[in-house]
């Protein structure tokens, strides 16, 4: 039997009371790097921003859905994780926030409201990681550098929509529980440098992310206009709404 469904807010409560059980979880990055060939690694003792928004999210639909089992779990990952919820090497995961923002909106599992929210249309070219490829082991692999240049290209001739960094205050009132907050950057080659999810703490509006700096999941403590406006790389954020 499938549990019952509510709407847009009692779904965000659901996504930031899970994502609560992972506080002081440690900081980690690279836990998705693997020397062989690409599939699905799961760790759910240590987080970087991005795992910790994807383990959030799969966790989430298996709750709203009503089937709490391992292989649900790790099929909504997969899905969120990989473009088209398919495993076809390692460009097929979705390294840019951007790519990854579009693609989970073609599958509904959210949707981009910044456009909504007084968000400005911006493009920029997307190249860091085959301008970096050295930071890659898995781009040393020729054809796997072509298609992430492929991706890259695909990518710099979008537009997407920002909520610039001195109006994030002014919109706050129509960001929700659970909603994902990504920050973009002024760093080239990069669309967003981090995310994580929009908390209401009575009426200050918080980040519950996994952090660098604190080295653990946490909430932040700054509201969401002052963390955006302490980080000088930070230009502003994109909503996304997860859907059930």
């Amino acid at each position: 039997m499938k549990a019952k469904k509510h709407n847009d807010q009692s779904y965000g409560n659901l996504i930031v009371e899970i994502g609560r059980l992972f506080v002081n979880k440690p900081y980690k990055t690279g836990t998705l790097d693997n020397a062989g060939k690409e599939k699905l690694i799961v760790n759910v003792s240590a987080f970087d921003c991005t795992t910790f928004v994807e383990t959030t999210l799969a966790l989430a639909r298996c709750a709203s859905d009503g089937k709490i089992s391992h292989n649900q779990f790790l099929g909504n990952l997969k899905s969120i994780r990989y473009r088209q919820g398919k495993i076809k090497g390692y460009s097929s995961r979705l390294h840019y926030f951007a790519d990854w923002l579009r693609d989970n909106e073609k599958k509904k599992i959210l949707k981009d409201v910044s456009r909504n929210l007084g968000g400005k249309p911006k493009r920029k070219k997307i190249n860091f990681m085959t301008v970096h490829r050295e930071l890659y082991p898995a781009l040393q692999n020729k054809p796997q550098f072509a298609r992430m240049a492929l991706v890259e290209k695909i990518l710099s001739r979008k537009t997407f929509y920002v909520i610039e960094k001195d109006k994030v205050n002014t919109q706050k009132a129509g960001i929700y529980n659970g909603d994902i907050i990504a920050f973009t950057t002024n760093q080239e080659g990069l669309d967003v440098v981090h995310l994580g999810f929009a908390l209401w703490q009575g009426k200050s509006l918080c980040l519950l992310h996994a952090s660098s700096k604190e080295e653990a999941v946490v909430i932040s403590k700054k509201n969401l206009f002052a963390y955006c406006k302490s980080n000088k790389i930070f230009t502003g954020i994109i909503i996304a709404r997860p859907l059930f």
